[in-house]
């Protein structure tokens, strides 16, 4: 199983709001728990049947599961845009590589749904979608900036 079809199963998992799977073939244990916030995924791999079990735990992409974004009430002005949030911890990313261009930039239209950066957690790369449909006014964080859970990452203007 590679690093595609896990995050694919933790994004099935996050969406179907089942609150806890547990995979075992011959030379992987996974184990995706979603009680919490933030899904938590546990991954044992065996290298050698006599070697001990690396483990390694990552977090969910949850943006689908994200809580609505909210109005930003620091100033008059930011109050009539809606934030978009990191619904994880880890490093911002503005772009897919380094020799591609930014997901979006200020004045950039985005759709519910479109990529808007990634972030990086525990080496899975998540790709953060809109929630909201607008003109992006402001973009909070530099890129390879780490991030907290639910810190501003956009300012949107829905209008």
């Amino acid at each position: 199983m590679d690093i595609k079809e896990i995050q694919s199963l933790i994004k099935f998992v996050a969406k179907s709001g089942a609150s806890e799977v547990k995979l075992e073939m011959e030379d992987i244990k996974i184990t995706i728990k979603t009680g919490s916030e933030a899904p938590e995924t546990t991954i044992i791999q065996a290298a050698a049947p006599m070697a001990a079990a690396p483990q390694m735990v990552a977090q969910a992409p949850v943006a689908q599961a994200a809580a609505p974004a909210a109005p930003v009430s620091n100033t008059e002005d930011d109050s009539k845009y809606i934030t978009i949030k990191s619904p994880i911890i880890g490093t911002f990313y503005r772009k897919p590589s380094p020799d591609k261009p930014n997901f979006a930039e200020v004045g950039t239209d985005v759709k519910v749904g479109d990529t808007v950066c990634i972030i990086e957690a525990m080496k899975l790369f998540n790709e953060i979608e809109s929630e909201v449909s607008g003109k992006i006014v402001k973009i909070l964080v530099d890129d390879s900036s780490p991030v907290e859970f639910d810190q501003p990452l956009f300012l949107v203007d829905p209008s």
